[in-house]
This record gives C-alpha cells, sequence and structure tokens, in this order.
C-alpha cells in the first residue's frame, strides 16, 4: 500500500477575543482570553527544508511567523468574528507552506478546530468522567478482569461544515449532549450499564455513538481514552485504537549543515503513537488487546530506550521519517493491523507516518 509522511507542527499564542455573534448574556460575548495552540500537518516536498531532520522545526517556525500578528493581540481587529473556525481559515490563507493537509486551532485544552484537506471543518470537544469497570471475557489472571477504574476521557469530533446553525456545531451544543450521557457514566460502574456489559475502549467508542448520532447526524468521531496512553476511534463502522510510548535517545543528524547544533550529539524525549485498525472481535469486544500491543512493541523499544540511535542496524539516517520507517519495518511482522506511526521528538512537533485504506485522517 501507498505510504504518506506528513511533518507535524504546534505553536501557541496568547489573545484576547470575543463572539458577537452567540446569543446576548452569553459569556463569549464579553472580552475574554484564551492560551491558543495552533497545529499543523504538510506533506512537504524533499528538499523543502534544506536537509533531513530539518522538517519540522522549519515548519514549526513558520508557523511561529503565520501566528505573529495574533500573538497577545486582540483577535477582533482581525476578524469580526474570530471563532477557532474563523481564526483557523485565518491562519491558513496567510501561511507559505506546501502541502498542508490540516490546520487546527486549539482555544482550550478540551476544544478546538481543525480544517481538514479539502477545507472542511471538524469541531472537537473533550469530557472527562470517573468511572470503574472490568472485562469479564478476558483470559483467567489478566489484570483487567478484575474490577478496577479509570478517569475516562472522551472526545467528540463533529462535521461543522454540515451543521445547519450559523455557527455549524458550536461547543456549547456538543457539551449539552453530552451531558445526560456524562451523567450515566461518570462515578459509575460501566458493567451495570445496559450496554456496556463487556466495557472495553471499542464496545464504549460504539455504546457513546449509538445513543450521540441520532441527535447530532454531524458526529464524525467518537474517540475514547482509557488510560492517557491508550484508546480508541470509532466512526460509527471502522475502529482504530491507538497505544502510545515514550523513549530516550541520542542522535546526531548528519545531513544538517556544518556549525548546525543538530549535527552534534544531542537528543529527545520521544513519544510515539501506534494506531492500529482490525475487526472487532465478537467475542472480546476489541480488536486487540493493549497489553499484548505492547508487548509486542517492546523488542523495539528496548533498542531505542536510552540508546544512541546512530548506532541502530540498518537505520542510515536518524530523522524522524527514516526512524519511523526504521520502526515500521520492525513491526510489521508483530503487528500486522499497525497502519500510522505517529513520532515526536518534541511536543507537538514530528512526523506522522501512515500506509492502508483509512490513514491518515482526522482525528489527530
Amino acid at each position: 500500500m501507498s505510504e504518506s509522511r506528513l511533518y507535524l507542527a504546534t505553536a501557541p499564542f496568547e489573545a484576547a477575543c470575543r463572539l458577537p455573534i452567540l446569543p446576548v448574556g452569553h459569556r463569549a460575548r464579553r472580552r475574554h482570553g484564551h492560551s491558543y495552540l495552533a497545529r499543523i500537518r504538510a506533506e512537504l516536498p524533499p528538499g523543502w527544508a534544506g536537509f533531513a531532520g530539518g522538517e519540522t522545526d522549519q515548519l514549526q517556525q513558520a508557523l511561529v511567523e503565520g501566528i505573529a500578528p495574533l500573538d497577545y493581540a486582540d483577535l477582533n481587529e482581525l476578524l469580526p468574528v474570530p471563532s477557532d473556525e474563523n481564526l483557523a481559515r485565518w491562519l491558513r490563507a496567510r501561511l507559505a507552506v506546501p502541502g498542508i493537509r490540516s490546520l487546527g486551532i486549539r482555544s482550550t485544552a478540551d476544544t478546538g478546530v481543525d480544517l481538514d484537506e479539502g477545507n472542511e471543518a471538524h469541531i472537537w470537544h473533550r469530557f472527562r468522567f470517573e468511572a470503574a469497570h472490568q472485562l469479564p471475557r478476558v483470559a483467567p489472571g489478566h489484570k483487567c478482569g478484575r474490577m478496577h477504574g479509570h478517569g475516562f476521557e472522551v472526545i467528540l469530533h463533529a462535521n461543522q461544515d454540515i451543521g445547519s446553525q450559523d455557527m455549524g456545531i458550536d461547543f456549547d451544543r456538543l457539551a449539552a449532549l453530552w451531558a445526560p450521557i456524562g451523567n450515566q457514566l461518570h462515578h459509575a460502574c460501566l458493567n451495570d450499564l445496559p450496554g456496556l456489559e463487556n466495557p472495553t475502549s471499542e464496545r464504549l467508542a460504539d455504546w457513546v455513538w449509538q445513543r450521540l448520532r441520532p441527535e447530532l447526524p454531524e458526529l464524525s468521531w467518537v474517540s475514547v481514552y482509557e488510560t492517557a496512553t491508550a484508546g480508541c476511534h470509532y466512526d460509527g463502522v471502522h475502529y482504530r485504537i491507538w497505544k502510545e510510548q515514550k523513549f530516550e535517545s541520542a542522535l546526531r543528524l548528519q545531513h544538517a549543515p556544518a556549525g548546525d547544533s543538530r549535527r552534534g550529539l544531542h537528543g529527545h524525549s520521544y513519544l510515539l503513537r501506534l494506531h492500529l485498525t482490525a475487526p472487532l472481535d465478537e467475542v472480546m469486544g476489541w480488536t486487540l488487546d493493549y497489553g499484548d500491543v505492547k508487548d509486542r512493541f517492546t523488542p523495539v523499544f528496548q533498542q531505542l530506550d536510552h540508546h544512541e540511535l546512530n548506532g541502530l542496524p540498518e537505520l542510515a539516517d536518524t530523522d524522524p521519517a527514516s526512524l519511523a520507517r526504521w520502526m515500521r519495518a520492525r513491526l510489521a511482522e508483530p503487528l500486522p493491523q499497525l497502519d500510522r506511526l505517529d513520532l515526536y521528538a518534541t511536543p507537538g512537533c514530528g512526523v506522522l507516518l501512515s500506509w492502508g485504506g483509512r490513514a491518515p485522517a482526522l482525528p489527530a
């Protein structure tokens, strides 16, 4: 299957705004402020950054320059209605970056909008609930067979462009639709809820989808974080799970120009997100066991963690794209369901390598 390689970068900015389109009395009509985060995915042409490994830094710099007029600004002086979507469109029109596949603005840690490559807007809202559960069909001795609990997170994604209201789908509407569902889940034992007798991440995502989709036809994805490092996306048909891993490594970027500090020995705390797509196992209620994914990744992890990457066999270059391809090759046999790797060398900045029929795709 064909491979797609996207470079990722983020950049923060602080700004004040008010949204006069909202109803009278709404708090966001008053002037207020946010710690925003802009994020970009781009399919950069070869040589755009000058050398392999310089792409994410240069992409981030372009993003920083693009948001400079927004930083510590009154956004209403630039846009009549500075919503997240309008800010994303304003920024996208001004970025001199080739191959932009998505551009997002996050106004709070729990809300934001992403424009996809077709320039359609996808709004998202994150919610949290605290609950207990156990998985009754796992093998004896499996830790998930014991009653335990999580601080779950659910992210609802909706295609704002097909919304019927003046602002498409707004955050308040998502919150209102979520409220009765969240009330059922919060401080509950999930196994006691009808339809969640086997409450895996996949079953929970489906359960939320079935309750929301009739009320919100614009719903495009439900994401469930069972833990901070593992979860599931569901679009009503397909499941994609992910598992995060961190590793600490040293490296040299051998193609960096002479005198560039990145040419010398330095290091990163890498964050890797493994994405896997597979049919639902109707008996187990999951696509794959997160623990199995971690175990199968362990031999690769042991080669990466607390090592110098330049010494790895068959790794010609240590730039993020080359390292992601190296991992893909070594995981093809133990994890054939793997269809995407997100590798971050620094927070929010890295590369997305994907293959398969449904990748890459929103959400991030």
